[in-house]
């Protein structure tokens, strides 16, 4: 990207400030600090969000007799309050949650969202629609602009401003965050050629060839994936639509490399407890 010279004259307080960005590696130097801050306000909004919570946690039992996943605690705040937290930094206000399992729980606690400054609409699911299923009930309410779509049981750190800015230059059908991990077979197994997707492998075998990068339950979706759904109400979305966006070269990996845990198992459940810095 062509970049022109030129000179600003600043308060000394306020260019302080900017040094104090340059960490050598996200900010390279003040030339780049001052980039990154003014990209950061002009660069595109989205305005609503769906989060997945609707999954009866069978693998985190017995945790989630009485609590949907999302509401697991983690350092005495639900996991759900983390992912609006993340939203909020984003100025995303209007928020789609799919519910099913103990969804009531979720309503009961955070209501229509006006304490969390944000517009809460619960989307209840009849029967296990699937995570494919989920999205294409929700498709209707979210409009005709890219919206994000996040898993109820992930705590991630991550700069979702950066990631929408990735997602609207490359303009695929949908962008997924990509973290490595050391096990890839709980998870969805990622190849990228350059920022694309190139293959993606749901709950690989263990071989020496298979993937560590893997998807991390965040994505970046543009309206245009409806052409790409079935007709049928229930299936998923990591193995029923993913291999078709692949084949059309429609999905791009966004990589970050802050915290995450896919809170799916006890084990990590109990590791998120731990270790979450939140």
């Amino acid at each position: 990207m062509d970049r022109i010279p030129f000179t600003v004259t600043m308060r000394k307080d306020l260019l302080k400030r900017v040094d104090s960005l340059v960490d050598g590696t996200q900010i390279r130097n003040r030339s780049h600090a001052l980039e990154s801050i003014v990209s950061s306000h002009f660069r595109p909004k989205i305005k609503k969000a769906l989060i997945l919570a609707g999954g009866e946690g069978i693998k985190i039992k017995p945790f989630t007799y009485e609590l949907p996943k999302t509401m697991l605690p983690v350092k005495g705040r639900p996991i759900f309050e983390y992912i609006l937290d993340l939203l909020q930094k984003q100025e995303v206000k209007e928020i789609y949650v799919a519910i099913g399992h103990l969804g009531g729980k979720i309503k009961g606690q955070f209501g229509d969202g006006a304490k969390y400054s944000v517009d809460i609409t619960y989307l209840e699911e009849k029967g296990s629609l699937g995570t494919g299923g989920a999205l294409k009930a929700a498709l209707p309410k979210m409009g005709d602009d890219p919206f994000l779509m996040i898993w109820g049981d992930e705590l991630i750190d991550i700069d979702l401003g950066d990631m929408i800015d990735f997602h609207m230059t490359q303009k695929p059908v949908m962008t997924i965050a990509l973290t490595s991990v050391s096990d890839p077979t709980g998870y969805g197994a990622v190849k990228l050629r350059r920022d694309m997707v190139v293959e993606h492998i749901e709950k690989p075998a263990k071989t020496k060839d298979v993937s560590h990068l893997v998807s991390a339950g965040v994505h970046v979706v543009d309206p245009r994936i409806a052409s790409f759904l079935p007709r049928k109400k229930t299936f998923m979305l990591e193995s029923d639509i993913m291999s078709q966006l692949t084949k059309k070269g429609q999905i791009r990996g966004y990589l970050f490399e802050g915290q995450w845990f896919d809170v799916g198992t006890p084990e990590i459940y109990q590791r998120a407890i731990r270790e979450w810095r939140g």
